[in-house]
């Protein structure tokens, strides 16, 4: 082949489109590539992110309503005083052990339907085991979540539209007792 030819070559690869053609005529053999080869790529895991615990100083400090109720209930239940841990105990004694309904997936936590709809359930509702409590929206699909459980919700742990992890404590439901069920039918 002579120069002419190969140019020829290369303007028609580059004409057609092609990415790569090669040639191999009497002993001469000729590759043309339209991208530069590379050596074969190692593709490592992004690096897992850094959690900062304590507050970067002098920065203002974000807190959602929720999370600073949350914050005002832990530090009123830690400020130690001895007549605040007696009535819990004396409430935690009057109330039978509440069952946890936890979120199945990570998600946004929905209460109703719609925004304009009432919620699924209230606190002092009586579900089955089939009652439709919440919607967890994952990746833009609403995932109805079902109670599992019979009884009352005695606890709502999470407002509407709050992002909920897997396991995250949703309701305290009240467990109906035998005696209930039979006086219920």
């Amino acid at each position: 082949m002579n120069l002419k030819e190969i140019k020829d070559l290369i303007e028609l690869v580059n004409d057609k489109g092609f990415a790569e053609f090669e040639i191999e005529r009497q002993g001469f053999r000729l590759r043309i590539s339209r991208f530069k080869e590379s050596s074969p790529q190692i593709i490592q895991p992004a690096p897992a992110p850094i959690i900062i615990s304590s507050a970067i100083p002098g920065a203002p400090q974000i807190v959602s309503k929720g999370a600073q109720r949350g914050l005002i209930e832990a530090q009123a239940s830690s400020s130690g005083s001895s007549i605040a841990s007696d009535n819990e105990g004396v409430e935690a004694a009057a109330q039978p052990e509440l069952q946890i309904i936890k979120s199945p997936i990570v998600g946004t936590f929905y209460s109703a339907p719609s925004p304009d709809s009432e919620p699924f359930v209230r606190v002092g509702d009586h579900i089955t085991k089939d009652t439709v409590v919440c919607i967890i929206e994952a990746m833009k699909l609403m995932n109805e979540i079902q109670a599992e459980v019979s009884g009352e919700i005695a606890k709502i742990y999470v407002e509407n539209g709050q992002p909920v992890e897997y396991g995250q404590s949703l309701f305290g439901i009240r467990p109906v007792s035998s005696k209930e069920r039979e006086a219920g039918d």
